[in-house]
């Protein structure tokens, strides 16, 4: 006899689909918005590049805080930015909701490997200044 699928499975069968989707989406309208605003702009010069140039604004795409302000101002870069991010974050979410399957249907092995796996990820992501 088959197994039913849950709701929470099906979830987790469709968020790497709407993750990608809506990642997609959100860096569309920031490559429109950059078309709208520097479609017709001269060819930038990259043979040289720094961090004095006053065209370039590390914090405004770099900082979660300069992209989640860059949005509301319909900054290219900020909502370009935001589609990376959600597509970063599409298989991490699939990685939490799989533990909360597996702690649902207390399967513990497959629950402590993948809260392993989370814990690296997290680990890996955050700074650390020593």
């Amino acid at each position: 006899m088959a197994k039913k699928v849950s709701d929470l499975q099906l979830l987790i069968a469709h968020t790497l689909r709407l993750g990608v989707g809506l990642a997609a989406f959100i860096a569309a309208v920031g490559g429109i918005v950059y078309l709208i605003q520097h479609g017709a702009d001269a060819m930038p010069d990259y043979t040289r590049f720094s961090y004095t140039d006053p065209e370039f604004h590390p914090a405004d795409y770099t900082t979660l805080d300069g992209i989640l302000s860059g949005i509301g101002e319909m900054n290219s870069r900020s909502w370009i930015q935001t589609g990376v991010i959600v597509l970063i974050l599409t298989p991490v979410m699939r990685v939490v909701l799989s533990l909360f399957d597996f702690l649902r249907e207390r399967d513990w092995l497959y629950a402590v490997i993948t809260s392993v796996v989370l814990a690296v990820i997290i680990a890996n992501s955050l700074e650390f200044h020593l």
